[in-house]
Order: C-alpha cells, then sequence, then structure tokens
C-alpha cells in the first residue's frame, strides 16, 4: 500500500461537479442560456421532487488558516442587514424567472460562518426566503455552526425556521494544532453546542474533523475522535487537508510546509481514524464522510440514493441546485453558473438588477454521461454502461487510463461495468480522474488542486 500512495498522491478534484471548474468553457455560457437552463430544469423538477437553495454566509470574524473557502473576515457586524437584503434581492431574480412558486426541499446556509449572523438576521432571512417559497414536506434543512459563537438562541431560531440538521467544525482538539490553522475552541464548546442542538430537537449533529493538519500526529488524531466518541455526533466529515496555498486568499501561512505530515503519513492518519469510527458503529460512506445507522445518509447509502454536488454528499437529490450569495455556485444539471467572489462586487451587480454570476458552464451530452459516471463512482464505488453507447461515450479512452489502476487492485471492470473494492476506496479520485476527458485535454499549466490522498 506504501508505493500505491506515494504513485496515486497527485494533485486531482474532488468532483463535487464534472466537468469540475477549472474546466469550464466560457464559450458555452451566457446569462441567457444560463438562465434558459434553471428554468428548464425547474419545469421539470420543481413538482417531482423540489429544489435544493444554498445560501453563502461569507462573513468570519477571523481567518482559520487551513480554510480554503471563499470568505470576508471582518467583526463589523452592521454588515449583516445588507448581505441579506442582497440576498432576499438574488433570490427575487431567480424566482422572476421561475413558472411557478419553488418548493425548496433542501436547504444549506454555509460559510463563511453562518453563526456570525444574529438570530434575528437569520430569522429575517429565513422568512425572506420563504416568502416566495413553499417548504416541502420532506424537507431537509442544515447550516454550519462555529462551536465558540453558535449560541443556544441561534440554534433555536433556526430550528423553528425547520432546520433538522447541524454541522460543528470541530477539526482538532490538540492546542498546538488548533494555534496553526488559527482555530482554538475547546472539547467543553463543542460538547455545549451539541447539548443544546439535541435538546432542541435535531434530528442530525454532525461534526466535521480533518486529517493531515501542520504538526497533527497519530496520537491527535486517536485523542480527537476519542473525545469525539463521548459527544457521538450522528455523522462524522473526516476530511483531508486541502493545502492550496497559491490560491489567493485562503489563509494557509499560520504554518511551514515541514510541519504538514506527507504521503503515507497522512494516509496512515485517515486509516487510523476510519478503524476507530468502525468500532464506534460508524458506517463509511463515499469519500471521507461515516455515519451512524439511524443517520439518513446511510439509509442513502443502502437505498443507492447517495448524492454530491457542491453541498457535498447529501441524501436528498434534486435536479435544480440555486447557489445565492457572494462566490456561490448554482447547479441546473444542464449547467453550472459561479456568482462573483467579493461582497461588494456582488452586492452591486444584485442592486443593478443583474443574477450576479460571472462565470460557468452548460454541460454537452457528452458531458452529461461522464458526470453520471463519475457520481456513481462517488457516491456508489460503481458505474455500468451499455457496450452500445460505448462509441457515443468514448468508453475504450476512459478504460483504457483504467488499466494501470486495475492492474494496482484498485479497480475492476468488465465490457459493461466498474467497481471500486473496498480497500481501493482511498484512490476514488484517482478513479474518477480516469474518465475526466476535460483534463486528459487540457493540461493546466498552474497549480489548482490539491492532493487526492
Amino acid at each position: 500500500m506504501k508505493s500505491l500512495i506515494q504513485k496515486y498522491n497527485v494533485p486531482g478534484p474532488r468532483y463535487t461537479s464534472y466537468p469540475t471548474v477549472p474546466f469550464w468553457d466560457p464559450e458555452t455560457f451566457t446569462q441567457d442560456n444560463w438562465k434558459a437552463s434553471f428554468q428548464k430544469s425547474f419545469i421539470e423538477s420543481n413538482q417531482k421532487e423540489g429544489i435544493s437553495v444554498y445560501i453563502h454566509l461569507p462573513f468570519c470574524e477571523s481567518l482559520c488558516t487551513f480554510c480554503a473557502c471563499h470568505k470576508h473576515i471582518t467583526k463589523r457586524h452592521e454588515v449583516e442587514e445588507e448581505y441579506i437584503n442582497t440576498v432576499l434581492k438574488e433570490w427575487q431574480l431567480y424566482v422572476d424567472e421561475f413558472s411557478e412558486t419553488p418548493i425548496i426541499k433542501e436547504l444549506h446556509l454555509g460559510g463563511g460562518t453562518p453563526t456570525f449572523f444574529s438570530k434575528e438576521n437569520l430569522k429575517f432571512l429565513m422568512d425572506g426566503v420563504f416568502k416566495l417559497a413553499i417548504q416541502h414536506p420532506n424537507a431537509e434543512f442544515s447550516f454550519e455552526g462555529h462551536p465558540n459563537n453558535t449560541t443556544k438562541e441561534q440554534l433555536q431560531t433556526l430550528y423553528n425556521c425547520g432546520f433538522d440538521r447541524v454541522s460543528f467544525g470541530v477539526q482538532d482538539y490538540n492546542e498546538k494544532v488548533q494555534k496553526a490553522i488559527h482555530r482554538v475552541q475547546s472539547f467543553e464548546a463543542v460538547a455545549q453546542v451539541t447539548k443544546w442542538a439535541r435538546e432542541i430537537g435535531y434530528t442530525s449533529v454532525s461534526h466535521d474533523l480533518i486529517f493531515g493538519l501542520p504538526h497533527q500526529t497519530k496520537e491527535n488524531v486517536i485523542y480527537t475522535i476519542n473525545k469525539t466518541k463521548e459527544l457521538q455526533p450522528d455523522r462524522i466529515s473526516f476530511y483531508s487537508y486541502a493545502h492550496v496555498p497559491w490560491v489567493k486568499g485562503v489563509g494557509q501561512r499560520g504554518f511551514n510546509e515541514n510541519d504538514l505530515p506527507k504521503d503515507d503519513e497522512k494516509r496512515a492518519l485517515y486509516e487510523i481514524g476510519k478503524a476507530l469510527f468502525a468500532t464506534l458503529g460508524y458506517e463509511e460512506i463515499g469519500m471521507d464522510h461515516f455515519a451512524l445507522k439511524i443517520d439518513s445518509l446511510y439509509t442513502a447509502t443502502i437505498q443507492k440514493t447517495l448524492h454530491r454536488n457542491f453541498m457535498g454528499y447529501t441524501a436528498n437529490k434534486t435536479q435544480l441546485m440555486i447557489g445565492l450569495g457572494m462566490s456561490a455556485i448554482s447547479d441546473s444539471w444542464y449547467g453550472f453558473a459561479q456568482n462573483v467572489k467579493t461582497v461588494k462586487e456582488y452586492q452591486k451587480i444584485v442592486n443593478e438588477g443583474k443574477i450576479p454570476v460571472f462565470r460557468g458552464h452548460i454541460l454537452s451530452t457528452e458531458d452529461e454521461i461522464i458526470r453520471k459516471h463519475i457520481l456513481n463512482i462517488m457516491c456508489n464505488f460503481y458505474t455500468s454502461w451499455d457496450t452500445t453507447t460505448t462509441k457515443i461515450e468514448n468508453l475504450e479512452t476512459h478504460l483504457e487510463f483504467l488499466k494501470e489502476l486495475k492492474n494496482d487492485g484498485l479497480v475492476t471492470f468488465d465490457e459493461n461495468s466498474l467497481t471500486v473494492p473496498k480497500h481501493a476506496r482511498p484512490f476514488v479520485r484517482n478513479i474518477c480522474m480516469a474518465f475526466d476527458k476535460k483534463m486528459h485535454q487540457k493540461k493546466l499549466k498552474d497549480k489548482v488542486f490539491s492532493m487526492t490522498i
């Protein structure tokens, strides 16, 4: 396994979309064809399954140096109201283009730090969204909370608005690691917000942990997971730290490259974590996720309905996902669109009455086929195809890329299907890369992706 990790630990996408953002084709994308794309998807899916809404709340009071998200660092909470008003104006711009009232099945508040916002402003935001929409009877609403600033009142307010899932960013409980990533928080703070969420009635509490952080050791991971065991969250995300210091504004300056565990050492942290999660009753879900058998993510895995999009893994699949807020990405199934990346520009464009997208991609028929296979592999570790359509899908080429992975025992495939063995799941990003025609066609000159393992 050592040599395989060293061999396959290369830069690669996390496949929250296909094509991935660096390979979006600007020639396929205009404001008009983006509108046509999401309008078509809305008509096809709103009554049948509802839609998803992602709202990006970008403000943080301080910079966590492990974070590669788009955020805006400020301690000025007076920014909240203007930003929310802009989000609601953007939502109105989309609703005006829909043929009927939207039915929201999935809603997620991401960041940044959603709990930067006061309970009053969070309620104002949700009230504004649902003045123009209907809540699906099987809706699942979730948000990301910072243990240091999430209050019981915020949790209660969002619960009253229909939220039943919350994810708390923990990362690691070791003080040296926390100081390096500028995210110091106590176990007691995490325990308190977890307890509050359960008392209020949240049906799923998730903790986000990260392996591969600076100064992190096997002992750190064991300690963090043993502390996590005391709280028994319903879900655990065990992410690989994505070191992308070349991306402007991501931070990642609180430590030296030599402080990071490398290759086999880093992967060993994951294997230790995975083994401990298994002893605690957690089932491995897709890539980097674990859930108790009572959680909907596990049910979706068993029923083969697990889905993956820009929000990560989800138990609910909707054809249309609208992203609101600075830098948010929308997915119409037929196309992707990303909003501008600064608060100032975002507010300016929306206040001019325009949907604030600045780039995107409209999928070709071939893109849709490849996307299907990558989603199947990421969610189910399996995909299949009809041999009569091989020419259309260009599968001969993709299977050629898979031969080396097959020789190394990381995939099995025949003339119409592919399976990822359980022991090969750490290499799932590499396996998906074999299907990534855009990546093979266009070699990137600059660093873009984090390492795959």
